[in-house]
């Protein structure tokens, strides 16, 4: 009998390995365990184990028909789930969103392809996930890193060393995209001086699809070839190349490919150019001039902004700018250089003013939010500049808040719970029924949870921590105290971020002496594991490294603090799987949203945390702890008080079976309650329902005639607004209430165009009517005094979003 013919199954664990849906879906984890146990335990990266292994290896694989039927039965899965039908498929057939293009800076979708920092890249890397499993139509853009972030050891003395291993492109999870005739798919971008050659390479996500470009090609000088060296470095001029290549390189890739998404998705202002080279195409495609294109366009464009405070906008000075910009501004937009300087400044008149990459997407969008109810607040007040003689609560910034991609981050043990209770498809659906579900299960089935996630999270830090020292160059005898760290049976608090000041990663070490006693309480001990990364150039976050480090080798507090290096999305996992509480301390309200305390409700972890980003909308007591914000002082001593009275007690108070009762309780609630609520499924959903299908529907509406009648509405607005002009006012009081007549005088604008109001604050708008000419009236409750009613004329048109779109606002006095 001849052999058998093994090039099909090559082909598919070739197919399987370049699937990210593996990074959430663990089926396939037997084959590359089967392969090479050890790399893929190290690397969780099938492709690079592919690359690897012997041919020996692999030939005794494939010769046992078990694994070859195992390969067959994974791609007839992934096939059926990259086929059927899903959420959006079944609930908005027929919809016309077909094509949302998401640009990000950065993606976390696995530890294989490092091309992240944090939370942005986590964001972005956990909603395409969760398109892919919705079934909604978004494909990704972004950047291939030759080096990414920073990894991170320690040295000896526990100062923060920074190294930058190269990503080696044939070892990570992704695929030059090529043209039908096989030859990589290359384009050019005019730079100052050269023509900058992009290279594109294509990663599955699932359904979905992420490109990435790429610099890094020889036909490229040196200098430009290090354009996507790394993530975050380098200085403003390395930022803005790179935010050229993402915004107008990656909407004239999708040009490119034939792809024509109706929503462009920014997520943060990094990818700004995009929406320009978006309106400059179809002003080449429709004959028109650049700012009736962006009108046109930028209905459909949503940007999401991430950022807590002024300083974390990326800023360019205006030589810089018009060194890598002005000839696309003349040339390529047909505007003054000084009007695209203008798209991107507070004051369009101040020439000194820095460029703004925030406000650039602001003007160039046709929707704009924050990533939680509380970063909506502080988003409306950071933009009001923008919208000067308007109040700050009617700055046009809503909020969608973050979710996690819960099937990134669950445990083994978690997802079998929950596959009991909810179902298979419990997260490619929508999530009405999950909580009443959960609420089924019993105390012994949570805390059997919660017991084997601390031991699995234990017996991993162990593992880390012996490597860790021993890099360090410790004594042997530290590397095997290492394996022996910690008790499964104690409390365990996770606390792992980046290490910048504003989430105030000293905190807990506000009283070192103090927080030695609860670590090293007779009855009831805590043990702390730490992890986060500083910037390479933020001393000040260096420095609290170091002062963790020296704390966790002090002899009383060895075997109960350990700090692992070198945080990553891997490490990331296995913290919010095993930890019993989330501690978190951000300065508030300088953390937008924030996701780490996300990804331990599905596993049982509790949270205690300052009041900030989602927790503030998330906190009830019945499933966590919360810390109301205040002076360093005073969070650290309510920090300490909660663990020593509350939290520490509930977890040891236990039953006549061994159980915490009231740790239970609050693990149910937290995951039944907050699970669904905080997860990617339910904030894709609510882009797809609330943003991008109404900005695809304004789209395809402003691409038709109607367009034409908007921009006749906006040339009406230009002409006519300095025209209009308020005369006498008149109120009368009678029955309860307050009847306005205000004399109105509106030139020659067209009295549709715009609308006459009755404002008072907080928000309090009612429109006033025509009534005799020239006059308008309202009645409003006399229940306010008439002085807190003032009379304002706004512009007005249906499916045009004042003020983003046009500021003007003409109040009475």
């Amino acid at each position: 009998m001849p052999p058998p013919n093994h090039a099909p199954h090559r082909a598919g664990l070739r197919e399987l390995a370049l699937n990210l849906r593996w990074s959430w879906n663990h089926s396939t984890d037997d084959l590359w365990r089967q392969l090479d146990r050890d790399l893929w335990d190290t690397t969780q990266n099938p492709w690079l184990v592919l690359q690897t292994v012997s041919d020996e290896k692999r030939q005794a694989a494939l010769d046992d028909p078990r694994f070859r039927d195992r390969i067959d039965e994974l791609l007839q899965d992934q096939q059926t789930a990259r086929q059927d039908e899903r959420w959006f498929q079944r609930r908005h057939a027929g919809s016309p969103l077909t094509l949302a293009a998401y640009f990000s800076m950065e993606y976390m979708l696995c530890e294989a392809l490092p091309i992240y920092s944090g939370g942005l890249g986590n964001v972005a890397g956990d909603q395409l996930k969760a398109a892919s499993d919705l079934g909604v139509p978004v494909v990704g853009v972004g950047l291939l890193y030759q080096q990414g972030y920073f990894r991170q050891e320690f040295d000896r003395d526990g100062n923060q060393q920074a190294l930058y291993p190269f990503n080696d492109p044939g070892q990570l999870p992704i695929q030059p995209l090529r043209q039908p005739n096989g030859e990589w798919l290359r384009f050019a971008l005019n730079m100052p001086g050269i023509k900058l050659w992009l290279r594109v390479w294509h990663v599955q996500v699932g359904r979905r699809t992420l490109y990435l470009l790429d610099t890094n090609d020889p036909a490229n000088p040196p200098l430009h070839r290090c354009i996507t060296s790394e993530l975050y470095g380098g200085g403003p001029e390395l930022r803005i190349r790179q935010e050229i290549v993402l915004g107008v390189g990656g909407w004239r890739l999708l040009r490119l490919l034939g792809l024509q998404p109706q929503v462009l998705h920014l997520n943060e202002g990094h990818a700004a150019f995009a929406a320009l080279e978006r309106a400059r195409a179809y002003k080449e495609d429709h004959q028109q001039p650049f700012d009736d294109a962006l009108a046109i366009t930028r209905a459909g464009n949503l940007f999401t902004t991430h950022t807590a405070v002024d300083a974390g906008f990326d800023r360019f000075e205006p030589a810089l700018v018009r060194q890598y910009l002005c000839r696309y501004a003349e040339h390529g937009l047909g505007i003054p250089f000084d009007q695209f300087l203008a798209m991107g400044r507070r004051d369009p008149n101040n020439q000194s003013e820095p460029f703004n990459m925030a406000f650039l997407a602001m003007h160039a969008s046709g929707s704009v939010n924050g990533v939680s109810r509380l970063h909506g607040e502080v988003s409306r007040g950071l933009f009001s500049p923008l919208f000067p003689r308007w109040p700050v609560d009617e700055v046009p910034v809503t909020h969608v808040t973050n979710g996690v991609h819960v099937p990134t981050w669950e445990s083994h043990e978690a997802h079998a719970l929950w596959d009991e209770l909810c179902g298979e498809n419990r997260w490619r659906e929508d999530l009405q029924c999950m909580e009443s579900a959960f609420r089924k299960a019993t105390d012994e089935q949570l805390w059997a949870l919660r017991t084997h996630s601390t031991r699995r999270l234990i017996e991993l830090a162990r593992r880390r921590l012996a490597r860790q020292r021993a890099i360090e160059g410790a004594h042997v005898h530290e590397v095997i105290d290492a394996e022996r760290i910690f008790d499964e049976n104690i409390l365990t608090l996770g606390f792992a971020r980046r290490f910048a000041t504003y989430k105030r990663p000293a905190l807990l070490l506000h009283d070192p002496a103090r927080l030695l006693r609860i670590l090293n309480h007779e009855q009831r001990p805590v043990q702390l594991i730490l992890a986060g990364k500083a910037h390479p150039q933020d001393a000040a976050g260096q420095a609290i490294v170091r002062q963790w480090n020296d704390f966790a080798r002090r002899p009383e507090a060895r075997s109960r603090v350990i700090f692992l290096s070198d945080y990553d999305m891997q490490l990331t996992q296995q913290l919010s799987q095993g930890a019993d509480l989330w501690v978190n301390t951000p300065r508030r309200p300088w953390e937008a949203c924030g996701t780490s305390g996300m990804k331990v409700l599905v596993n049982g972890g509790l949270n205690l945390s300052e009041c900030d980003g989602w927790w503030a909308e998330a906190y009830s007591p019945e499933f966590g702890w919360s810390i109301n914000p205040s002076s360093d002082d005073a969070v650290a001593e309510a920090l300490y008080r909660l663990l020593e009275s509350e939290v520490v007690p509930a977890f040891y108070d236990r039953n006549s079976s061994g159980l915490p009762p009231g740790w239970i309780a609050r693990m149910r609630e937290s995951m039944a309650r907050l699970t669904p609520q905080y997860s990617a499924n339910r904030a894709v959903r609510e882009y797809t329902e609330n943003r991008y299908i109404p900005a695809a529907q304004a789209y395809a509406d402003r691409s038709t005639d109607r367009g034409a009648a908007l921009l006749a509405w906006r040339r009406d607005i230009a002409a006519h607004w300095q025209e209009l002009k308020f005369g006498s006012v008149s109120v009368y009081t009678h029955g309860g209430t307050h009847r306005f007549h205000v004399e109105v005088h509106l030139g020659e604008m067209p009295a549709d165009a715009v609308r006459v109001e009755l404002f008072a604050n907080p928000g309090l708008r009612t429109p006033m009517l025509p009534a005799d000419p020239p006059y308008y009236a309202a009645e409003v409750s006399a229940d306010r005094p008439v002085n807190d009613y003032t009379p304002r004329i706004v512009p007005s048109r249906a499916g045009v979003n004042v003020p983003l779109e046009t500021q003007q606002i003409l109040w009475q006095r």
